[in-house]
């Protein structure tokens, strides 16, 4: 009898286990690996044929009309099964956007948008929000959340500005606590920058975003552009990365904003020499919502040069 591939032993490093998928795959399979469709389209052939790494669930988007817990998790299954079924049986990574608790599930329990835990100054709370939701988000058999949100509104024109827990740099830092509480709390030795995930069962991947500077744009114009010196980028909108990042937080998402007209989404500057370089972190970027579609006119019209544009930026999820 063969011996199962090692990257299928749990009991083996990590490291090894990824070098030994890699060298199975091949490159569409890599490719596939990159990219996140939304379920409505998430069939058994996008899944277990063509291999698509991850799924997600748009606003409004849901399996029934009033759909349970236990409708979801028959879902996310569904897709894991399909995704077992494929050549080297990759799972799916399932997002969603649990922002405010798990605020699409029927039924579930929904907290203040940030704006109102930011009124409440207390990091504690926001930790043990986070423990709440992952909970919640768990149920439903998805392993990750789009949160959380750490810009800093600097114009209230904007009209995300209820995503956001403060004007004041420091209060958004404070209640980064919240990536804690959906990740788990790493221990003092865990290594920095890299992602962390105390348990699976009861903790799930954490986002922050919109990596960077969505909260700064002229005017307050949303998917605006951000016109500031990198000075005052690092030092009012840049700030709370750091403190996610030493919570081991999993992934970032790039934001619509231009910073001084450079799209982020296709900016290798603050995606690869700032955020994976200065500031340490080693999970992956994805992209926002048609993100992607963002960087021609009209928008999506070359998909080939888009998608060239922010992978060599350094986006990593599409």
């Amino acid at each position: 009898m063969a011996a199962a591939a090692l990257y299928k032993d749990a009991a083996a490093p990590v490291e090894a286990r990824v070098r030994d998928l890699l060298g199975r795959m091949t490159l569409r399979e890599k490719a596939a690996q990159m990219a996140q469709i939304e379920r409505t389209v998430a069939s058994p052939r996008a899944i277990a044929e063509l291999g698509a790494g991850s799924v997600l669930n748009g606003g409004g988007s849901a399996p029934l009309p009033r759909a349970s817990a236990a409708d979801w998790a028959r879902m996310v299954d569904g897709m894991q099964r399909h995704a077992l079924s494929s050549r080297l049986a990759v799972p799916i990574l399932y997002g969603t956007d649990a922002v405010h608790g798990h605020n699409n599930v029927y039924g579930a329990t929904v907290f203040p948008h940030n704006v109102g835990l930011g009124a409440t100054r207390d990091a504690e709370l926001a930790r043990k929000i986070g423990e709440a939701t992952a909970l919640e988000v768990r149920a439903t058999g998805i392993h990750w959340t789009f949160a959380p949100c750490v810009a800093v509104c600097r114009d209230p024109r904007w009209g995300r500005c209820y995503e956001c827990y403060s004007e004041d740099t420091e209060v958004v830092r404070s209640l980064t606590t919240i990536v804690s509480g959906l990740q788990g709390q790493p221990p003092a030795d865990h290594p920095h920058g890299y992602p962390f995930l105390s348990s699976p069962r009861v903790n799930v991947l954490a986002c922050a975003k919109h990596f960077v500077g969505d909260g700064g744009t002229d005017k307050g114009i949303n998917e605006g552009n951000t016109i500031c010196s990198l000075e005052d980028l690092e030092g009012i909108h840049i700030r709370p990365y750091p403190d996610c990042i030493s919570q081991g937080v999993a992934t970032v998402m790039a934001s619509y904003t231009q910073w001084n007209g450079e799209p982020l989404h296709a900016s290798r500057y603050l995606l690869t020499d700032v955020l994976k370089g200065k500031l340490g972190f080693k999970g992956f970027v994805v992209s926002d919502w048609e993100g992607i579609d963002r960087l021609c006119e009209p928008r999506g019209s070359d998909y080939r040069y888009c998608i060239a544009q922010s992978v060599n930026a350094g986006m990593d999820m599409i």
